[in-house]
């Protein structure tokens, strides 16, 4: 009998990070020209993998910290999914956030192996279309959710 070829596993999370002049204005990034996954500088969400023994809002706050500087509350799930990638399989949670303290900020020290982002802007779940038409999972999500 065969066994089936063990398939790994990376959990992350997203975030759709409102601004306070109401619901359709959400943070986005810029990821780098040269990122493995996603090149070209797209337009995306805030995102990040679990580390080993890490919760999903304990991951969603450290993405909002590290990556952006910022104190987040993460809220209810908006959507989750999986993309398989050539290496491993992506799971992820897609959580709607509130900022609680900071102003984004893209020059804080990062752990190794953190993406680190181009730029940052205020924009419209509409601005992630090219960045799902390039297999983004998180623009993927967030699209999928404005639709239900």
């Amino acid at each position: 009998m065969e066994r089936a070829a063990q398939v790994n596993v990376k959990q992350s999370v997203a975030l759709e990070i409102h601004d306070d002049t109401g619901p359709e204005r959400i943070l986005l990034v810029q990821r780098p020209d040269d990122d493995e996954d996603l090149p070209g500088g797209v337009w995306g969400l805030p995102a990040a993998s679990l580390t080993a023994r890490e919760g999903w809002e304990a991951a969603a706050r450290r993405a909002a910290r590290e990556k952006l500087g910022l104190e987040v509350e993460p809220g209810r799930v908006l959507n989750e999914g999986s993309r398989q990638r050539a290496a491993y399989r992506i799971d992820m949670r897609l959580y709607e956030a509130t900022i609680r303290s900071g102003t984004p900020e893209l020059d804080g020290p990062l752990s190794a192996g953190t993406t680190r982002y181009q730029d940052w802007r205020w924009g419209t779940v509409d601005d992630l279309r090219p960045a799902a038409e390039q297999g983004s999972l998180c623009a993927r999500l967030a699209l999928e959710q404005q639709m239900t």
